[in-house]
């Protein structure tokens, strides 16, 4: 039977609060080595790498966080980030992507995607230009995420082109084109941090890029890498050679895994396929990553629907939040599922929805502009005060693990 929380009254009237320890961190001695490196941000650059859906793709709560951790230990860049600009409403706080005529995106799914195209790597989408002339480009939108430091990493194989890079006063040109098909990634440095960095195809050949990054010679980097409609599953379809490249590259000092909500609206889920896909990708991803790589996992926000095929009022799970809207069985079940792999692989975990208030505190948090009218997605506002709280409970998380 479906089960009740607060009446609708109640919690429309109810101010938005988060909840009184932040949803501290769960396990936090699985990622100490990251949490005790924290202060050496100010000699090197610490990256967080964020891999997920659009909660992750849309840099609310990512946002709110990296602006919390850079303001205390200095800004590194913007991070990795898809390259160009690959779908419409494409959103990059911090630095604003240009991209001019002849590219053509692969993307992890949908309908855009091509049979046996190219390959995708972490952000989840590719994108290919085969003439010589297209452009593209990457600016920072304040002296904050200016940067000395640009990387950019694509395709490689015996039938591919290249590229010409400028940085400021540096240039250079760089070829993709080796014997085997495969993925590299290159960089260039300049001596002083400069606000843009663009890049133009040289040949009527192919390039296939998959990620560009930018950073400076130390501070947090806090990079998001999602794909609206994502779930962890999906990781299935980017190729290993380009992963293991691109993390070699990235050398993340923190995974955070965001994924659940998309499996937990999904009406036809089975719980044991989606269980054996989070132990194989993240297996996969320690592998790929090292296993010394510190891994955070996030249980899926509180959201609700109204949709009964999707929030299943039958099954005792379910949470009705009054007003026709009502938290899904199948996200309750995805999120226990998540924090008991968390206790059993040696994750760290962060409960998500219990930083909101708990079950149908989405109503609340949309009442007052917190999160959209569909009960999923955030406002920045709402992502502010989530990356913040989520800061917080790593910092105490911090302060525990050095007692």
């Amino acid at each position: 039977m479906i089960r009740h929380a607060l009446s609708a009254l109640a919690l429309l009237l109810a101010p938005a609060a988060l909840a009184q320890d932040d949803s501290a961190i769960i396990n936090p001695q699985a990622i100490a080595p990251f949490l005790t490196r924290l202060p050496q941000a100010s000699e090197r650059p610490l990256h967080i790498l964020q891999l997920g859906d659009s909660h992750t793709a849309g840099d609310m709560l990512t946002q709110g966080w990296r602006q919390a951790w850079q303001a205390e230990y200095g800004a590194g860049g913007r991070g990795m980030m898809p390259v160009g600009r690959p779908y419409q409403g494409y959103l990059s706080w911090g630095v604003t992507a240009g991209q001019g005529e002849g590219w053509s995106v692969q993307p992890l799914f949908g309908k855009q995607r091509v049979a046996g195209g190219p390959a995708n790597g972490l952000s989840g989408f590719t994108q290919s230009a085969q003439q010589a002339g297209a452009s593209l480009s990457l600016r920072a939108d304040s002296a904050d995420f200016a940067f000395n430091h640009f990387s950019l990493c694509g395709l490689t194989g015996p039938d591919k082109g290249a590229v010409h890079i400028v940085l400021g006063e540096v240039s250079g040109d760089y070829s993709f084109a080796t014997p085997q098909v495969g993925a590299t990634c290159f960089d260039l440095s300049s001596p002083a941090p400069v606000t843009q960095a663009s890049i133009t195809t040289l040949e009527d050949k192919p390039v296939s890029l998959t990620a560009w990054e930018s950073r400076r010679d130390s501070g947090l980097i806090l990079s998001n890498l999602g794909v609206v409609g994502g779930k962890l599953s999906m990781l299935v379809r980017m190729d290993d050679a380009v992963l293991a490249e691109e993390l070699r590259h990235a050398r993340p000092d923190l995974l955070v895994i965001a994924f659940g909500t998309n499996e937990g609206f999904d009406p036809a889920l089975k719980l044991e396929e989606t269980e054996a896909a989070f132990r194989t990708q993240i297996a996969r991803l320690r592998r790929l990553a090292g296993a010394d790589v510190p891994i955070l996992l996030l249980g899926p926000p509180d959201a609700a629907s109204s949709r009964s095929d999707v929030s299943r009022p039958e099954r005792a799970e379910t949470v009705s939040c009054g007003q026709g809207w009502a938290v899904p069985a199948h996200l309750a079940l995805v999120r226990a599922m998540e924090q008991r792999l968390a206790a059993e692989l040696n994750l760290a975990f962060w409960d998500w929805q219990q930083a909101m208030g708990g079950a149908c505190s989405s109503s609340t948090w949309v009442a007052q502009g917190l999160q959209r009218g569909d009960h999923v997605h955030f406002s920045k506002d709402g992502g502010r005060r989530l990356g913040e709280a989520l800061a917080r409970a790593l910092d105490k998380a911090r302060a525990q693990v050095l007692q």
